[in-house]
């Protein structure tokens, strides 16, 4: 078996009925409220959006994070993209 494997990033994204969200891969929360969440994943940066969003459940040791709300949009960030605007908050925060 090649160690390349036991690298690979991974990441599930479950949903039920728009509205609970358990995604795994979490490396960090850098910053939430009730209309939007910003999370470091491995791989990149995720925007949930939405309407009375709430954190259910936390554990970075794990890499889980559950979220609870009506969900209008989940979205990777390119860092690409990021950078042709005012950096990562100024695209998520126009």
């Amino acid at each position: 078996m090649e160690q390349g494997n036991k690298t690979q990033k991974r990441q599930e994204i479950k949903m039920l009925n728009r509205k609970i969200l358990e995604i795994t891969g979490v490396m960090n929360v850098e910053s939430f409220d009730v209309e939007e969440f910003l999370l470091e994943t491995e791989l990149g940066f995720l925007a949930i959006r939405g309407q009375n969003l709430h954190m259910k459940h936390l554990s970075l040791e794990q890499g889980l994070v559950a979220i609870e709300g009506l969900v209008h949009s989940l979205t990777y960030l390119d860092g690409n993209s990021a950078s042709k605007s005012k950096g990562l908050f100024g695209k998520i925060f126009k």
